[in-house]
């Protein structure tokens, strides 16, 4: 066997992923630098009146730790507070949960979510937002998800943030809560790809439509803009409906911000291999704007910085077992492997010192990152056939 061709092989291979890990680092830091942080404000908040709208569908398990997480929130002087749940006809225990806490707190109401109507393609969480809307009259419209959990001064401070800047919609980067083994070794990568993806400073700073974001978990929404783009019901057969949303704000040539939120809020946005499957399959390649070639350098990408470094090590370990013999080749394969190694330790570490991208179980990114590779691959696929492509169990192939 031709010991030397591999050898130079895998010293190119990993030359390409040195320089792809020195890049996704210095976009990563640049992106996080430019972020602004929603943080704890003593300012009183502006006395308006607000809507906090939890669409929720079998959601049993988060919706009342959600809402009394709501209602700790701090408000002084607000003229008008409600919290609404829009149950979107779930077949769990959310409907009867719903409505125990609506019969508890004067300001907390159950909406139970009628079917979807004929003729139109309703997907998500769309219906519901639409349908919770007829009953709302606040001055700020606040969607946020069951698994989310607001700080007490989550709210205040997005309020105090959006009339300083005067966005008609600000969304918040939340802080992503991790426990199961798969969540550990995939959302740190994820988080990491869509901080580069969408760079804080191009989505606050651009005009362009393109470069529009907003963050699903925590859209907080200035009525009368919500009401000028159309609502949920102008994006009502998009899936990813949050980035859609924020171009529509940028259609209209409203004011969009976008902050990281990780200091006030958190969700847990997964709770098993099977949901973060699910989800991010759902998502990836729509996030592209199904954009193929993007989506594949993505995946390549992921594969350069997260694999290869780890690749580098077994391959440097299998040719010293097998063919121990030195050469300037051998030699520059254990020192690209270093080398790569060491830049991938640095990335998460800035990771974690920036925006404290959790370091438990880094050295297993070489399986996360495989991982990631396949949800790119899996969603095109879905995407594109409507095979599996479902969110909670729902079929997200348009009817014929």
């Amino acid at each position: 066997m031709d010991w030397s061709a591999v050898v130079l092989g895998l010293d190119g291979v990993l030359a390409i992923a040195l320089v792809a890990i020195a890049a996704f680092t210095w976009k990563l830091t640049q992106s996080l630098k430019a972020a602004p942080r929603l943080e704890p404000t003593d300012t009183k908040p502006p006395e308006a009146s607000i809507d906090v709208i939890i669409p929720a569908y079998n959601e049993a398990d988060n919706i009342r730790a959600c809402v009394e997480a709501v209602l700790t929130t701090v408000l002084p002087g607000a003229k008008r507070f409600e919290v609404w749940m829009a149950d979107d006809q779930s077949t769990d225990a959310t409907g009867s949960i719903a409505a125990e806490l609506a019969a508890q707190h004067a300001n907390v109401h159950h909406l139970a979510v009628p079917p979807r109507p004929a003729g139109a393609v309703w997907r998500g969480k769309n219906w519901a937002c639409a349908h919770a809307v007829q009953f709302v009259q606040g001055d700020y419209l606040l969607f946020i998800d069951a698994d989310v959990r607001l700080s007490s001064g989550a709210i205040a401070a997005a309020l105090a943030e959006a009339q300083t800047h005067q966005a008609d919609l600000l969304s918040c980067g939340p802080n992503i809560l991790i426990s199961c083994f798969s969540e550990w070794l995939v959302q740190p990568i994820m988080m990491s790809a869509i901080a580069i993806a969408y760079d804080f400073q191009a989505i606050n700073d651009s005009a362009a439509v393109d470069d529009a974001f907003a963050a699903g978990p925590f859209m907080l929404f200035r009525r009368a803009a919500y009401d000028q783009i159309g609502g949920h019901a102008a994006i009502h057969a998009a899936i990813v409906e949050d980035v859609e949303l924020a171009r529509q704000i940028r259609r209209h040539g409203l004011t969009l911000r976008y902050v990281l939120g990780i200091d006030l809020l958190g969700v847990r946005m997964y709770s098993s291999f099977g949901t973060l499957w699910e989800g991010w399959t759902k998502n990836y390649y729509l996030g592209t704007q199904e954009n193929l070639p993007l989506t594949l350098l993505s995946a390549f990408t992921i594969a350069l910085v997260f694999v290869m470094p780890w690749m580098g090590l077994l391959a440097s370990l299998i040719v010293l077992l097998l063919n121990p013999q030195f050469s300037w080749p051998v030699g520059m394969l254990y020192g690209l492997t270093a080398l790569t190694l060491a830049a991938y330790g640095l990335l998460r570490w800035l990771s974690y010192r920036q925006v404290g991208v959790p370091l438990r179980y880094w050295w297993l990114s070489s399986v996360g990152g495989l991982i990631v590779v396949a949800i790119a691959l899996t969603s095109i696929v879905k995407t594109k056939t409507g095979w599996g492509w479902t969110w909670r169990g729902r079929s997200l192939k348009p009817q014929s």
